[in-house]
């Protein structure tokens, strides 16, 4: 083996001696096995206990409602432990105003009118403060609704939004439904859940933070292997890209995003999201990986590796290709240091964009970044100046993903950008990342 300062070259391949160091850390004795059972339904009983009243609470909600069934749930279904529904279900959150010494107090609730079928292993599980067995030929939905009228609801939150997907989960039969059983003045009292489900969403617990960071070790070291895999003008982009397919299968871990585009692998000119080609890698090609695994079927990664492959007569990076790099860096860092709490996410985006114009880059269409955890573009605020989400304020606990871009237009007239894609949670005093970010292009030679 020979050693450069910046360089290793390894089985007659380069690498960054960053890139190196990240693949001995990232062997220490992991705390997760991401095939035995998976810690959620613990961690999901407290986030209804703690994250849920505060979002509620956030967003000005008395009571929230989600209407689950079989087949085509609601996309919140498994946050909230109705996601095993066979018939109709309804599970509603809610406080309850109770007087005591002349004085009103708010009680936190949760109650499940649950078909008969699911009842009692819905009651075993104790998640809810009360299940309601709804015989066969009831409905839950009329259960629910009078509830609502016995408490006298100001605001009760249903999943509809024009902003959110996952947030949006109320079919319009389902809404029919409640209408007609809540009756012309209680149905006016319907609102979207979608502030509270973002509030919701994008808080995770220090528990759910350290699995992300594990699962984000595994997703950069994976891809520094896909890359130790190339032989120039034989290795196809497609090849690397069932490399990491491979990884996920031995490992028990599944896709972050949709399967047919993950992991996306552009050896040529930018595709945006898309699928991996059978480009043949070629010398002079920077190479990028976007790659996420999802890990307990529940939280996922979202992080981005680039390599550079060298020329023959090269032994480091031209002059060009270190400045876009650089730059692309600088924007990173101006991003991270920007996510500070109350922030929004306009000024994380306008950061990144002013060392974007400073160092010449071509404008990119995607914004800076975007929150990261239960799904790869997930709720909550977006690192972005033209998103109505992005003037959303951060907060302890946010998960995002982020980039630092740098674009130009190559010989051939179309454009290549440099993402460096990495992970971070918010903290009290500012952003913190998951795992080290890369420092070095990857070198292959």
């Amino acid at each position: 083996m020979r050693f450069s300062i910046n360089n290793l070259i390894i089985r007659g391949k380069w690498i960054s001696l960053p890139a190196l160091l990240l693949c001995i850390v990232t062997t220490s004795i992991a705390k997760y096995d991401f095939t035995s059972q998976s810690p959620w339904p613990e961690i999901m009983k407290e986030r209804l206990e703690t994250i849920l009243p505060a979002a509620m609470e956030t967003a000005n909600i008395d009571a929230w409602l989600v209407i689950c069934r079989e087949n085509n749930n609601d996309p919140l279904a498994k946050h909230i432990a109705c996601d095993n529904a066979g018939q109709t279900a309804v599970f509603m959150f809610y406080f309850d105003k109770t007087h005591k010494n002349e004085q009103t107090e708010r009680l936190f609730k949760s109650i499940a009118f649950s078909p008969v079928g699911e009842a009692t292993s819905l009651k075993d599980m104790a998640v809810l403060d009360d299940v309601h067995p709804v015989p066969r030929n009831e409905n839950a939905i009329v259960f629910a609704s009078e509830l609502i009228k016995r408490l006298n609801f100001s605001t009760v939150a249903i999943n509809m939004s024009d902003e959110d997907p996952q947030a949006d989960g109320i079919s319009h039969t389902q809404y029919k439904a409640l209408v007609r059983a809540l009756g012309i003045e209680y149905s006016q009292r319907l609102v979207s859940a979608n502030t509270l489900i973002q509030e919701y969403l994008s808080i995770k617990l220090p528990v759910e933070v350290d699995i992300m960071k594990e699962a984000a070790e595994l997703t950069a070291k994976w891809q520094v292997q896909a890359y130790q895999q190339v032989v120039v003008g034989k290795t196809k982009d497609s090849d690397l890209a069932l490399f990491l397919k491979q990884k996920m299968r031995e490992h028990g871990v599944s896709d972050a995003w949709a399967p047919s585009q993950n992991p996306n692998v552009v050896s040529g000119t930018d595709r945006g999201h898309s699928h991996a080609t059978d480009r043949i890698i070629r010398h002079g090609d920077i190479i990028q990986i976007d790659f996420g695994i999802r890990v307990f079927d529940t939280w996922v990664t979202d992080i981005q590796r680039f390599a550079y492959v060298l020329m023959p007569n090269e032994t480091e990076v031209p002059e060009d290709i270190a400045y876009y790099w650089a730059s692309a860096k600088q924007g990173r860092k101006a991003a991270f240091d920007a996510m500070l709490p109350g922030a929004t996410g306009k000024d994380v985006d306008s950061a990144q964009r002013a060392v974007m114009l400073a160092t010449n880059s071509k404008p990119v269409m995607w914004s800076t970044g975007h929150p990261v955890g239960y799904v790869a573009h997930d709720s909550g605020p977006s690192l972005s100046s033209t998103n109505s989400n992005g003037s959303k304020q951060l907060k302890p606990g946010m998960t995002f993903a982020f980039d630092g871009f740098h674009s130009w237009i190559m010989k051939n007239g179309q454009a290549k950008t440099i993402s460096v894609e990495e992970m971070v949670v918010i903290t009290d005093t500012g952003a913190e990342y998951l795992i080290e970010p890369q420092q070095n292009l990857i070198l292959i030679k």
